[in-house]
């Protein structure tokens, strides 16, 4: 009888070992792949008006696998959204863009940034007024800070006369919103800023730019 219970225990032991390797092996996989993911994917930075309207923006371009709303550009520390509504804390509402840079540019999206809002309104976009909701397009590398200032160049030249007031600042950090704001415009559609705004800046910026957009998924 002893050794029966014996051979049970050792069987036991053998097979919580062999589970606990092969769940080791599966989280090691996993662990894999989202540092693969990672490693693919890159981080830029745009403020323009409400980040409500901005975020739907660039979540509807190909290659971006996610934007997130929340606070840039300022000197004050863990803004929210009832303190820089004062104007008083140097940030302007802000997404951070994650994508990847083997389906879309960067360059893509500072397009995106300049084709989907008014860079000549200071401090603004109708119907929101303020230092909070100022044009920006924020840098890490100098190379990025280049095709910005490029594009500008080109666009002052071609169409706005010298009238762009978009600041070009380096990215010193970024304090992401309070979690209702994230996917605003899609969680609410009945909103009626979502209906009278957000929505009608998206279709605009679809029409201007089809070939950008994410494929439709049938079925």
């Amino acid at each position: 009888m002893k050794v029966f219970k014996f051979v049970i225990a050792f069987i036991v032991i053998i097979l919580l070992t062999t589970l606990l390797s092969f769940s080791s092996k599966k989280e090691k996989v996993q662990k894999g792949r989202v540092e693969e993911v990672l490693f693919e994917t890159k981080v830029a930075y745009f403020a323009s008006g409400c980040f409500w309207c901005v975020e739907a923006i660039f979540e509807s371009v190909n290659g971006v696998e996610e934007a997130v709303s929340g606070y840039a550009g300022g000197d004050t520390e863990n803004p929210t959204y009832k303190t820089i509504g004062t104007g008083r804390t140097g940030h302007a509402e802000s997404v951070a863009v994650y994508y990847n840079p083997k389906k879309v540019s960067f360059q893509t999206l500072v397009t995106v940034f300049f084709g989907s809002h008014d860079p000549t309104t200071k401090n603004g976009q109708h119907p929101d007024y303020g230092s909070q909701y100022r044009s920006i397009a924020f840098y890490k590398t100098q190379d990025e800070k280049q095709i910005i200032e490029n594009t500008i160049k080109g666009l002052n030249e071609d169409v706005y006369q010298g009238k762009i007031v978009t600041e070009v600042k380096k990215m010193e950090k970024f304090f992401p919103a309070e979690e209702y704001h994230q996917n605003y415009e899609r969680l609410h559609p009945e909103n009626p800023y979502v209906q009278k705004v957000s929505i009608p800046r998206l279709n605009r910026f679809k029409r201007k730019f089809p070939e950008l957009l994410k494929k439709r998924k049938d079925g």
